[in-house]
């Protein structure tokens, strides 16, 4: 229905941000890498505001500049700040706990406005109405925090660059690699994976599909970086087909397990770059895969239970 709030006004509202990055960051003189960041961040804005109209050509010549920018070397940790690590210690003590009571607002005007939204849904795109009241939560919360510290105008703004500039590139990769996978699944590659599965699994047996389900996710996950890249394929390849098709496994259990299972993936892989090695650069910590090597005695163990849970409660 025309007029009816949908991604739009998400999308508006994360447009005018990285716009805002984009200018922040090619003022601050303190990065000497300023406008490989504000190059960056444009692009973002851009691919935001008219990703609708510029077609798959157009949203593809700007996922490469994104890659050719952060593949260069151009982008740098800004130096902008907003207060010294004194304040911050002073508003910390002062505040206490009450310094996360804005953070509740998000959550609570999400769960809130989608059940409002749903209810009039001549006002908001049913389908979006989660999304919408997430980003109304988030402003909501923004203007209750101006109100209440008092920052300058700026200051959210600051503080969202130099976020961004700390994590980087790496920001962006969840979202391509889960467009990776959905480009995986559309180019057959699931078929293919599936083809070859059913050659390795032995004929009935339902523990050898879970396995081969189970262990895919979390492999592929550390090959593609991400677990909801990895999910198309998987799906396609053995989820579907024989875990719910052939053996009538729940649809709902075999999804949720087996992302869980790619979750396991992630832990273990340098290629979830923005969960294992920003963490380390941030912490600046001398082994790059330090994280990793913390995390692989948990994984292992979760993907052993995933894969127990799958066989007991996917196939009741």
């Amino acid at each position: 229905m025309i007029g009816m709030i949908g991604t739009g006004f998400i999308y508006g509202i994360a447009s005018l941000m990285f716009a805002a990055f984009a200018i922040l960051s090619a003022t601050d003189r303190a990065n000497p890498k300023r406008f490989g960041n504000a190059a960056f961040y444009a692009v973002l804005a851009i691919s935001f505001a008219f990703g609708n109209r510029v077609g798959d050509v157009g949203n593809g010549v700007l996922v490469l500049t994104l890659v050719a920018i952060a593949g260069s070397g151009a982008m740098g940790r800004g130096g902008r700040a907003t207060t010294t690590l004194d304040e911050r210690r002073t508003g910390a003590a002062r505040l206490g706990n009450r310094i996360f009571l804005p953070a509740l607002i998000i959550p609570a005007a999400a769960l809130g406005g989608t059940v409002l939204f749903r209810a009039v849904p001549t006002l908001v795109d049913p389908k979006q109405a989660t999304l919408v009241a997430l980003t109304c939560g988030v402003l909501i919360a923004l203007i209750a925090m101006q109100l209440w510290f008092r920052p300058r105008i700026a200051t959210p703004l600051a503080e969202g660059v130099r976020l961004m500039d700390a994590i980087g590139w790496a920001a962006v990769l969840p979202q391509m690699l889960a467009s990776l996978g959905a480009v995986f699944a559309l180019a057959g590659v699931g078929d293919v994976v599936g083809g070859l599965a059913g050659h390795a699994i032995p004929e009935g047996s339902l523990i050898g599909a879970v396995l081969a389900y189970t262990l895919g996710m979390a492999l592929f996950t550390m090959i593609m970086g991400n677990a909801f890249a990895a999910f198309p394929v998987m799906a396609a390849a053995i989820g579907i087909p024989l875990l719910v098709r052939h053996y009538g496994g729940d649809p709902a259990v075999v999804a949720a397990i087996g992302m869980l299972s790619g979750f396991c993936g992630t832990l273990m892989t340098p290629m979830a770059a923005n969960f294992n090695l920003v963490p380390a650069a941030l912490l600046e910590l001398k082994d790059k895969n330090a994280v990793i090597r913390a995390q692989i005695p948990t994984a292992l163990p979760l993907l052993a239970v995933n894969i127990g849970l799958l066989y007991w409660l996917g196939f009741r």
